[in-house]
């Protein structure tokens, strides 16, 4: 039986020298130094994530220079599985992905937002993969055209499925609690790709003039509390009652109300400041509207590593739920731990559903 590298109970060898703090340190270089905190490391991981960066270096200039080649807008009319409207650059950093990903051969299969099926990946020579790698390649992509930024989501999971036979849906159908890496790219005003294995929240920043992601924010804490919330205000009067209960609280206390329309970006900004982002059920979404696998479970990871909660409307912890299919909806609401605890008492207050 495969070991799994992340397991607690898995000796660790013994960690490298600590990186001076005055010294640059690129994703590669941070890579292969983790690698070493796992006594049974086999790189295959490590590739994964180095695979994703690439990926995330060429979808970077392609949105940098969108309004400049014709990329920008939707692509022909299509929908994705999902029922969105496809961008054309969901179309490109979707395909970069999918390549970047088989160069390599170290997962079996892909699944993204964009994509009906899974995608099975050609093994390179006889080695066995033992990953499989979902991604939403472009978060909030209908901002491209009024350059408002945008983001690429990853999760990472060991499959369970026999590594000498083909890879199979229940690969990808796992709780959340077992991903074995997630992260997210933000291209804003600098690209910026976070990510963890498990052991904390790392972010490093793109440098333009050495094409490398160096270390720029070290094991990333999410404030214990916050003065944002981040919510589609919008829809308020479709929000059930303790949602529209919570939010005049938020509003009673002057908390800003901070909300981008990709959910990468309100992320990243709750994870340095604090703050909850929320997505409740609506009249026309009364499961909730985000992907489960594709973008709740791989931010609810980097959330809850970095110290904060994650949980649905049902309150429910997100990396609990079993998924049972590849696009599932799911609600959500993360953020720092004392505001996720606070709309928690709102909703067992003023829930009409038993919880």
């Amino acid at each position: 039986m495969p070991k799994n590298l992340t397991r607690p109970d898995v000796p660790h060898a013994i960690a490298p020298p600590p990186i001076p703090d005055n010294r640059i340190v690129t994703l590669d270089e941070f890579i292969i130094r983790s690698e070493k905190d796992f006594e049974y490391a086999t790189g295959e991981l490590t590739g994964l994530l180095r695979d994703i960066g690439v990926a995330a270096k060429i979808i970077n200039r392609e949105v940098n220079k969108a309004g400049l080649v014709n990329i920008l807008g939707v692509s022909s009319g299509n929908e994705n599985q999902s029922g969105d409207v496809q961008q054309k650059l969901d179309v490109y950093a979707n395909e970069r992905l999918v390549e970047c990903l088989q160069n390599s051969g170290e997962c079996c299969a892909v699944a993204s937002e964009e994509n009906d099926d899974i995608i099975p990946v050609p093994g390179v020579g006889y080695k066995p993969n033992h990953y499989v790698v979902l991604f939403d390649p472009l978060d909030g992509s209908s901002n491209i055209d009024v350059n408002v930024s945008v983001g690429t989501i990853f999760a990472i999971y060991r499959r369970i499925s026999d590594p000498s036979g083909p890879p199979s849906r229940e690969d990808f159908l796992q709780p959340g609690k077992r991903q074995v890496a997630a992260g997210y790219v933000l291209y804003g005003t600098s690209t910026i790709l976070v990510y963890t294995t498990g052991r904390g929240v790392n972010g490093f920043t793109l440098d333009p003039s050495i094409g490398e992601f160096c270390l720029s924010h070290r094991n990333m804490r999410i404030p214990d509390n916050g003065q944002n919330y981040s919510v589609n205000q919008g829809y308020y009067s479709k929000f059930d009652l303790e949602m529209r209960r919570y939010i005049d609280h938020c509003s009673d206390q002057n908390y800003g109300l901070r909300y981008i329309g990709s959910m990468v970006s309100d992320i990243h900004r709750i994870l340095i400041h604090g703050g909850i982002f929320l997505y409740p059920s609506t009249r026309k979404y009364p499961g909730g509207k985000l992907r489960l696998l594709y973008e709740c479970n791989p931010l609810a990871m980097i959330v809850e590593q970095a110290g904060g909660k994650a949980i649905n409307t049902g309150l429910k912890r997100i990396l609990d739920i079993a998924p049972g299919e590849l696009h599932q909806r799911s609600t959500v609401a993360l953020g720092s731990p004392a505001m996720v605890d606070e709309l928690k008492a709102f909703i067992e207050r003023y829930s009409a559903l038993p919880i």
